[in-house]
């Protein structure tokens, strides 16, 4: 069984379904509304334990009821918060989420202030214990001491990089694959050309460099070469949280020492049939249900 851990946050989305995304200020009227766990490494978490891998999840929440929902939604998804630590009077973080007909979003986080954002605490873990190191950018310093920690005992290193205000070049050059969103590429390199972008960012590596496009599918580099895997037409419900179950199949598929063009296929393919249903997790699809819907496409 794959072992993996994932590093960050945790957050509540609270999100509202709408015809259309506001264009301006008003009043708008909801078709519905759900609330859910979310945060980049918390979804990618729950997404490999889906896919049938053993799960950590590190990161900090507070204690107060939203933690704890936050906490307990994780467990029963499969994935162990041993490691997570739960700061004294502090308030959990949390987002708010528009998503329309289409399946398009809006996202509001609010990263709770109140969450220390040291994380020399990590030197306390041993990472030896898992095959893959997985870490978003909304929590830079528990990111860079994970990479650290996970770089000394050997261990893989893969990178949800998103946007974040930080500059994350140190973290990328701790990553074995550093998986860019095309906002997050963009905002490091400052090139609007993905693929020119993704030259530039290969040259902060020695490692994998990736950049999804959402229904355009994913580009990556390997021996300087460009490839490319096509998006999977679906019925789109609903995009959030789309790029963190796409980092999570893609963690349990490298921690299985997969190609990378087979790790991409299956990282792809996982992501496309979670934004069939509404939610950041209630469409994360099985190893079992990917591989009869990637059978549709030999």
């Amino acid at each position: 069984m794959t072992r993996i851990v994932c590093v960050g946050i945790t957050v509540l989305d609270r999100i509202w379904y709408l015809d259309e995304l506001p264009k301006e200020g008003g009043k708008y009227v909801a078709k519905d509304y759900t609330e859910v766990g979310g945060g980049p490494a918390a979804t990618a978490a729950v997404a490999a334990a889906k896919l049938g891998a053993k799960v950590d999840f590190i990161g900090r929440v507070g204690d107060d009821d939203t933690g704890a929902r936050l906490l307990t939604e994780l467990e029963s998804l499969g994935v162990n918060t041993r490691y997570t630590r739960i700061i004294k009077g502090a308030r959990s973080s949390q987002s708010a989420v528009m998503v329309d007909a289409s399946g398009e979003r809006v996202i509001a986080n609010y990263p709770s202030p109140d969450l220390p954002a040291e994380a020399d605490w990590l030197q306390d873990i041993d990472f030896s214990q898992w095959d893959i190191v997985l870490a978003d950018v909304r929590w830079h310093d528990g990111a860079k001491q994970a990479f650290t920690l996970a770089r000394l005992q050997g261990v893989q290193t893969l990178l949800d990089a998103d946007v974040t205000p930080q500059d994350i070049a140190e973290l990328i050059a701790l990553s074995d694959h550093a998986a860019f969103s095309a906002p997050g590429l963009q905002r490091l390199t400052q090139m609007d050309n993905p693929i020119d972008a993704l030259k530039k960012a290969q040259t902060l590596t020695n490692g994998h460099v990736y950049v999804t496009q959402g229904r355009e599918g994913c580009y990556w580099l390997e021996n300087d070469e460009l490839c490319h895997q096509p998006g999977f037409t679906v019925e789109v419900v609903d995009t959030t949280g789309a790029g963190d179950v796409f980092h999570g199949a893609l963690a349990v598929s490298l921690g299985q020492q997969e190609p990378s063009r087979d790790a991409v296929r299956f990282a792809s393919a996982v992501a496309a049939l979670k934004c069939t249903k509404p939610g950041g997790r209630a469409g994360i699809p099985d190893c079992d249900q990917t591989r009869s819907f990637l059978s549709l496409f030999v």
